[in-house]
């Protein structure tokens, strides 16, 4: 069985993993980044979230000689140009204050109408071996931003009506560049360290 590591030290999404893992019938052990304390926290200094994930994945396959996958995702805003995007989790420049993040970002949208607050939920996912290979596949989930949070404080994203009679999808790119369709919640991993930040988002 080979041992693959994820770069988050979140128990939750590790286990999350692991049930996909398990359902695919992969034989892979599954470990977060907390069974490697001596291994520090890689700074997210990409400007993409391919580049960060790519650089947490490649420090712990190099630390470990294990594979490794990390992922970085955010909330992409049309009015604000695409941001949050990268900055989502620091977004009122306190890294990982959801609350902080979320009421700023209400505030800036607070006399948006509903037509223009187009919106998508962005995540690469990146697997880097010790040899150097790389992968990465990005996903994005399309659709309007609410005016208040729900569920304790998380804000949600509407996705997109169905088009021509068919089901929201997931559009996710492999390295190749082409796209595929997938089912909702599929291809697009939930926010781990790099985190939704301000975001929080849920798809439902």
């Amino acid at each position: 069985m080979t041992r693959l590591i994820l770069a988050t030290r979140n128990a939750g999404k590790i286990t999350e993993l692991r049930s996909i893992l398990a359902d695919a019938g992969l034989p892979h052990e599954l470990v977060g980044a907390d069974a490697y304390p001596d291994v520090p926290d890689v700074k997210e200094t990409g400007v993409t979230f391919a580049e960060n994930a790519l650089l947490k994945a490649h420090a712990l396959a190099r630390a470990t000689g294990l594979p490794a996958v990390a992922d970085d995702s955010g909330l992409c805003v049309d009015v604000l140009g695409g941001a949050p995007g990268i900055f989502s989790a620091r977004w009122s420049g306190r890294h990982g204050d959801d609350k902080a993040n979320l009421d700023l970002l209400l505030a800036q949208l607070s006399d948006i109408a509903d037509e223009h607050r187009g919106a998508y939920f962005a995540c690469a996912a990146a697997l880097a071996l010790p040899d150097g290979t790389e992968r990465v596949v990005e996903g994005r989930l399309n659709g309007t931003l609410r005016h208040t949070p729900r569920r304790h404080q998380r804000l949600r994203l509407r996705p997109d009506p169905p088009a021509r009679g068919r089901d929201t999808h997931v559009r996710g790119a492999d390295p190749g560049g082409e796209e595929r369709d997938q089912p909702p919640g599929e291809g697009v991993p939930r926010a781990g360290t790099g985190g939704a930040g301000a975001a929080g988002l849920s798809d439902g």
